[in-house]
């Protein structure tokens, strides 16, 4: 597995000084765990947000903000080893290691619920106002609705393969989508695509069908 597709170096430096919320520390986490690239850039971040903590005291907001990273990273023991551990749950050993404890049991237990033609999705970290969490899985073959977006959309591919305008993606890569990105993802032939989905409001559909059901859609 080679990922093409990295996070921005802006998410990362986020991450790395514990400045993202916990969905989006969540899909870094993921995406790092199977990155090595991030993972070093990750690591090179921290030790330079280290020396700069160093150098001052540390304020009630900085412990705050570092909790949520924190968190995530206690879940990321060795990622992506060599050879991987027998996974906690039947069925999940896909799963990165960090997005085990949030998604494991809901897979193993299949619990997948219908998101539209061919799409199936686990929604995760629900209820927040700032973010939607999800694991989509696209059929083989199968493609989603042409679409923008009305705010941001990130993408880590877990297991499978999709392309669209943008490119080809598989295991570990990722993709970031704003308002002025239109794209189809479609699933390879094979297997079915899961990747891990974070947006911050509903997709636009485009055409006719936009009209009719934008307005019902939600995160």
């Amino acid at each position: 597995m080679t990922v093409i597709h990295h996070a921005s170096e802006a998410l990362l430096l986020d991450y790395a000084s514990g400045a993202l919320t916990e969905p989006m520390a969540l899909l870094v986490a993921s995406h790092a765990a199977l990155c090595p690239a991030c993972r070093a850039d990750i690591a090179r971040f921290e030790r330079a947000a280290g020396a700069l903590l160093d150098a001052e005291p540390a304020t009630p907001d900085d412990v705050l903000q570092g909790s949520v990273r924190q968190a995530i990273m206690d879940r990321l023991d060795e990622p992506e080893p060599a050879v991987n551990p027998a996974p906690d749950l039947p069925g999940t050993a896909y799963l990165p290691q960090p997005l085990r404890a949030y998604a494991g049991a809901a897979v193993a237990a299949n619990g997948w619920r219908r998101w539209g033609p061919g799409v199936r999705q686990i929604r995760l970290l629900e209820g927040r106002a700032d973010a939607t969490v999800r694991l989509a899985r696209i059929r083989a073959g199968a493609k989603m609705p042409v679409h923008t977006h009305r705010g941001e959309e990130f993408t880590m591919v877990l297991t499978g393969s999709f392309h669209d305008e943008t490119g080809h993606f598989g295991r570990g890569d990722f993709a970031e989508m704003g308002t002025e990105d239109l794209h189809q993802p479609i699933a390879d032939a094979g297997e079915d695509c899961v990747c891990l989905i974070v947006s911050t409001a509903p997709l636009r559909l485009t055409g006719l069908a936009g009209t009719v059901i934008n307005p019902f859609l939600r995160r």
